[in-house]
């Protein structure tokens, strides 16, 4: 295993640097790659066990064929000021654009006020579509869902607006803006339960949090809606499982999360995965191990996480 720590060039979902674990595929067991593990810190260990399987899973080269060769991506937009937002969508190359907003400490006129300078950037015909992490309830979503789709000129839809999944339904009930679920589905004991009770428009899917390339599909053809593949904020390498996952659908309606490694300040291949007129190349980027590379303190901590996690694992099947 190798450990990497990455800094970001702007503080996103609370934090400055991007930390994880590498793993490689060893000949004997027939592995041709290299897998990312890097669930986030707060997660305990049973949450961060799936992340492992997916790193597993690309280590071995276990993804199915792809049907395309690109996939469209979005630009990411973090609760930045109106300038910056403008600059990073410019310098992002892409024809839809991700906003966060509701940030804690942030008002509704700052997401107004990024989300404006986010349209002028894009021009009349980009997509724009937001993400509240959850962070609304049911009657501040509704009322932030319709200055927000004024302040973008028409919003793609809104991603996670609330938690619980019996909000999503409510708030869906109640806009006309479609909704998104993310945390609903990879978080959630019974990622079904947003099919069931018809709380969304698109499931957005994640391939370390959910198991894997091959789980998301199997979720993907069960759940019955359109599907976003977004990104965990990965390196190269899991963004890499994300465009395999892409490639793979049957349809790919919609702009997938995955230009991320643009908020990182350095990256761990001699090839990133960055967007091209707005496009990733499917394609597996080359690892170089002189660029990986962690404080002691940092490995030991991803060393007895691994170790934790692993017994997670063992417990599981005893």
């Amino acid at each position: 295993m190798k450990v990497y720590s990455l800094p970001m060039r702007t503080r996103f979902r609370g934090i400055t640097v991007r930390e994880g674990v590498l793993f490689r595929g060893s000949p004997e067991s027939g592995g041709r790659g290299w897998g990312e593990w890097s669930p986030f810190l707060e997660y305990d260990d049973e949450v961060a066990e799936p992340w492992l399987r997916c790193a597993e899973e690309a280590a071995a080269g276990d993804w199915p064929e792809p049907v395309r060769d690109a996939v469209p991506v979005n630009v990411t937009v973090p609760a930045v000021g109106p300038e910056q937002a403008h600059a990073i969508v410019t310098r992002g190359g892409c024809r839809t654009a991700k906003v966060k907003v509701a940030e804690p400490g942030q008002t509704l006129a700052d997401d107004q006020a990024r989300l404006e300078a986010v349209r002028d950037a894009l021009g009349r015909d980009g997509r724009i579509r937001v993400d509240a992490n959850g962070l609304w309830d049911v009657e501040t979503a509704v009322a932030s869902i319709t200055v927000l789709d004024l302040a973008a000129d028409g919003l793609e839809y809104v991603e996670q607006p609330c938690m619980a999944v019996e909000d999503l339904a409510a708030v869906r009930r109640r806009v006309s803006v479609p909704i998104a679920a993310d945390e609903s589905i990879r978080r959630a004991a019974d990622p079904y339960r947003v099919r069931d009770l018809e709380a969304a428009d698109v499931a957005v899917l994640k391939v370390q949090p959910l198991g894997g390339v091959r789980a998301c599909l199997r979720i993907a053809e069960d759940i019955g809606l359109p599907v976003v593949v977004s990104s965990a904020l990965e390196t190269s390498v899991g963004i890499a499982a994300g465009v395999a996952l892409a490639a793979a659908l049957p349809d790919l309606p919609y702009a997938c999360g995955l230009a991320t490694v643009q908020l990182l300040e350095r990256d761990v291949v001699t090839d990133p995965l960055l967007p091209v007129d707005g496009m990733l190349p499917v394609r597996v980027p080359t690892v170089d191990e002189s660029l990986i590379e962690a404080d002691p303190e940092r490995v030991a901590h991803w060393e007895a996480r691994l170790a934790a996690v692993r017994a997670v694992r063992q417990d599981r099947r005893s």
